[in-house]
């Protein structure tokens, strides 16, 4: 009898129990009315890239610490990979920032977890957030909402905000050279070939005269 209850008692302590989670949002619910705990941004189904930045609410009573992980939404052991964790409550702001670029495209599930002083852990979870860093962003989509910008050259700057289309600034092309005016004082090559057969002319003139004068001169001599 006695080796049966302590058979029972060993059963109990080794058995794992669940813990205790006081709600969890639904994936259209991100927050219990009745909660301060919420994430605000990113909402479900919204295209993410770059640094998306995680903002929301962990001010609740009893607060002791909180995280914020992320998980492949097809991964069936449904592993949960940190972004951030702190043990200082936020009011509506920033709980973490989320760098998309090192991870495979695809959709993500996102999870708030605020554990409490009393054991008890609280979770929010926002399902079917699409990271489109490397591929393109399906039509009649929300749009992306990339609250940091790339600067990549030879493309212009894109900001969206939520359910809107993204607009793209304007590129500025190229300005056009324009011709200068002709210089007045510039000399083409026709003139340059005129002026210098001119030159040539010029100078078979003179030593054909100064010939002339040399050999008459030469003859009014020997008659002397």
């Amino acid at each position: 009898m006695h080796h049966l209850i302590l058979m029972l008692t060993l059963l109990m302590i080794v058995i794992p129990h669940p813990v205790n989670a006081e709600w969890k949002a639904s994936t259209n619910l991100q927050a219990d009315a009745s909660s301060n705990t919420n994430i605000e941004t990113p909402v479900t189904g919204q295209v993410i890239q770059g640094s998306v930045v995680i903002r929301g609410n962990t001010n609740t009573d009893g607060f002791q610490k909180y995280e914020v992980d992320f998980s492949y939404s097809e991964d069936p052991t449904h592993t949960w990979y940190l972004i951030q964790e702190s043990n200082l409550p936020v009011q509506n702001g920033v709980l973490a920032v989320w760098d998309t670029t090192t991870i495979t495209d695809g959709e993500y599930s996102l999870r708030l977890l605020v554990s409490l002083t009393d054991g008890n852990e609280m979770e929010v979870m926002i399902d079917g957030l699409r990271v489109r860093n490397y591929s393109a962003v399906e039509t009649g989509t929300p749009a992306p909402f990339p609250p940091y910008f790339t600067l990549v050259p030879g493309r212009p700057i894109i900001f969206t905000t939520p359910g809107s289309t993204p607009t793209s600034t304007l590129t500025p092309e190229p300005p056009t050279p324009t011709s200068l005016p002709t210089n007045p004082a510039e000399i083409s090559s026709s003139q340059m070939i005129f002026s210098l057969g001119q030159g040539v002319a010029y100078s078979v003139g003179i030593f054909a005269i100064l010939g002339a004068y040399l050999g008459l001169h030469a003859i009014l001599r020997n008659r002397k």
